[in-house]
């Protein structure tokens, strides 16, 4: 779905900000759910094939986050976060490449892998991989898991970056207790 689309103009965005708006107002902690869904279903709307793939990295990320904020081996979950959001990434955008030069190294044509780039990967596993040394810095503190679902997929940001810091994105903190680590 475009911004400019008649589908988002006059569908979803009013739907969202009414929604938003009235559930801010009487149960602010569902309005953070209800835009993080919200997001989802923006993403979806593109592929829906790749929201497993948004959902997975969200929970994952969200993790090992939690073990980051534990203090216990903290510096082996970020290495391990690190390097598997960049493999993720690495897989979708460098498979291809990696393939056509390995193929072209032993004189084979590169092959054909078929592989589609998920829109946004690079904002959603970069905003990621920061929130990620945001906690090892321990410059985060307890996130809800709704609350970082939004924060990871904001359909503003979620397509057209720029990437987020945790910081930066204020979800209703005021409004409800962050979960127990």
């Amino acid at each position: 779905m475009l911004f400019n689309s008649a589908a988002f103009i006059f569908l979803y965005l009013p739907i969202v900000l009414a929604g938003t708006f009235v559930l801010a107002r009487f149960r602010p902690g569902w309005a953070i759910g209800f835009l993080a869904l919200a997001s989802f279903a923006f993403y979806a709307a593109w592929d829906v094939r790749f929201l497993p793939l948004l959902l997975l990295s969200i929970l994952g990320n969200y993790l090992i986050g939690r073990r980051i904020l534990a203090g216990r081996r903290a510096k082996v979950w970020l290495t391990a976060g690190i390097a598997a959001n960049l493999m993720l990434l690495g897989v979708f955008k460098y498979a291809g490449f990696f393939a056509a030069t390995g193929a072209a190294l032993v004189g084979h044509a590169a092959p054909r892998l078929g592989i589609v780039l998920p829109l946004g990967i690079s904002f959603f596993t970069f905003t990621q991989i920061a929130y990620l040394v945001d906690a090892h810095r321990g410059q985060v503190r307890s996130q809800r898991p709704d609350s970082y679902a939004l924060f990871v997929s904001y359909f503003p940001h979620l397509i057209a970056g720029p990437i987020l810091h945790h910081g930066e994105m204020n979800t209703f903190k005021d409004s409800h207790r962050p979960a127990p680590i």
